[in-house]
């Protein structure tokens, strides 16, 4: 049996100069942590040579033709795996449509450990290029690459996105009390609201490609995220809620389906509760609202937001792990 371990992510400033229209042209930069909530992936060995995956459905087929699952698919027919494999799948918290990058996290959890299955170790580089080839090129999806690069490298990183389509992933390098302080200022909540990332992203590209001044607002977004990779190093924490406020008022600008009504009357509620800043995670329109506040107006903050549930979260080093390995039911030609 093969495990591997999976962070999901949280993207602070930047999001949406991942996407290939876009930093092919201009250059895209995000500022994004993983987080300490998981997808596992778990392979075994099927005796009978067929494939057997469980997700949210079951599925018992063949061959990989027959597969459903379009990103196992396409990691199957990437790895040359034809059969003989039972794969089943686990996440922390429900996460798909909630903005924490949970289907990319999965595809780099799920190359991960069918490579160590194979018995071929596999770099953190080459799983967010893999992923992200699997979902953006053999997948079709209108989705950027930081959720993978995220997942695949852990911590909390500049990510760059250059025109040659190369990434560019650096730690933002803080004194540990500086970086525990940040953990503790930030509060989460959970909307109850999930959305299709793809439709909004769909729509922003259209959008970004034919308006000048939206193309000039994700062009300043990708100017905040170096601004706020600065003011981290430098230990200035305030400014991450002023910048991550900024980065919310350009990104709503983008498209009419990044927010609702609803979320812009929370988001209003923790500003006067004391938050400096924040923004809904994920491409917008549901998912979690992240908040940046002293740690004194926490408890204001959640008053004020009543009607959602607080998540607590914290920061993730490490990003996509082997846990477990017994090579004696792993793949018997490696």
């Amino acid at each position: 049996m093969i495990i591997s371990r999976t962070p999901l992510r949280m993207s602070f400033v930047g999001g949406g100069s991942d996407m290939p229209d876009f930093y092919r042209r201009y250059g895209g930069a995000v500022v994004s942590t993983s987080i300490d909530k998981y997808v596992y992936v778990n392979i075994n060995r099927k005796f009978d040579g067929g494939i057997r995956l469980a997700y949210s459905k079951t599925e018992e087929v063949e061959t990989v033709e027959q597969i459903e699952h379009r990103l196992v698919r396409a990691a199957f027919d990437m790895l040359g795996i034809t059969g003989g494999v039972e794969i089943t799948t686990i996440a922390d918290i429900p996460s798909r449509g909630t903005g924490l990058g949970s289907s990319s996290s999965f595809t780099v959890g799920l190359l991960n450990a069918l490579s160590a299955y194979l018995g071929r170790h596999i770099s953190a580089d080459s799983l967010g290029y893999c992923s992200s080839d699997i979902e953006i090129n053999r997948c079709g999806e209108p989705i950027g690459k930081q959720d993978q690069y995220a997942a695949a490298y852990g911590g909390l990183n500049l990510i760059e996105f250059k025109a040659d389509d190369s990434v560019l992933v650096s730690p933002v390098i803080m004194p540990l009390e500086v970086r525990s302080a940040l953990e503790r200022r930030i509060i989460v909540f959970y909307t109850g609201v999930t959305r299709s990332a793809s439709d909004i992203l769909k729509q922003q590209t259209i959008a970004i490609s034919s308006d000048g001044a939206k193309r000039a607002a994700l062009i300043r977004m990708v100017e905040l995220a170096y601004a706020l990779r600065e003011e981290l190093q430098n230990g200035n924490l305030d400014s991450f809620g002023e910048i991550l406020n900024d980065n919310w008022n350009l990104k709503k600008s983008l498209t009419k389906g990044i927010s609702t009504s609803a979320i812009d009357d929370w988001y209003d509620a923790a500003r006067k509760a004391g938050a400096l800043g924040g923004k809904l995670l994920g491409a917008g329109a549901g998912g979690f609202l992240m908040f940046y506040a002293p740690e004194d107006r926490h408890a204001a903050i959640a008053e004020a937001l009543g009607a959602l549930r607080p998540i607590d979260l914290r920061f993730d080093t490490l990003g996509s792990r082997i846990i477990f390995y017994n090579p004696t039911t792993a793949h018997s030609n490696s």
